[in-house]
């Protein structure tokens, strides 16, 4: 999603500066006495321009939306991309690389069939939650091979690890 917001910011940033290059222009030329044809032409749309019109309508909804989008797309809690190991160190490991290692190490359990780790991040402590297939009695073992393998990574802090454990389906 980061993606996503530097793409709007950039749009936002090139539509303000166009306007505001614009509104500067047309400032000039009405100070040197010239009010140019574009300024004669926003004036008479501004002047004629009624809320009750369903073009202003639709512009003024259009714009308050994309705002709307924008801000919640930047209040919104991402899920980190990079994990800092250390608080001091500046070593950091990709979440999806820890997630699939995670989800091998659950997997070494041998009740195990398929484990999906999904890791999350409360200040400096790590959450993984794990969502697997196997016996529902293999659940302190999961969590071993869990805390063994964060171990091996150096994680900081972590937090307990929630571990689901969904018994297989048979297929006949």
């Amino acid at each position: 999603m980061r993606t996503v917001n530097r793409i709007a910011t950039l749009l936002l940033a090139v539509a303000l500066l166009a306007g505001g290059a614009l509104v500067a222009v047309g400032a000039l030329l009405a100070a040197s006495g010239h009010p140019g044809p574009l300024v004669r032409r926003w004036y008479a749309t501004l002047a004629t321009a009624r809320w009750q019109d369903a073009p202003v309508r639709a512009i003024a909804a259009g714009v308050a939306l994309f705002g709307l989008v924008v801000l919640v797309a930047e209040l919104r809690r991402w899920r980190p991309v990079r994990m800092r190991l250390a608080e001091d160190d500046g070593w950091h490991l990709h979440r999806r690389s820890v997630e699939r290692r995670l989800a091998r190490a659950a997997r070494t359990v041998p009740s195990v069939r398929r484990a999906r780790v999904r890791v999350g991040r409360s200040g400096d402590t790590w959450r993984p939650r794990v969502t697997a297939s196997g016996d529902p009695d293999a659940r302190a073992d999961v969590e071993f091979a869990l805390r063994r393998e964060l171990d091996r990574l150096a994680a900081p802090r972590c937090g307990p690890i929630e571990v689901r454990l969904l018994p297989a389906r048979r297929t006949t």
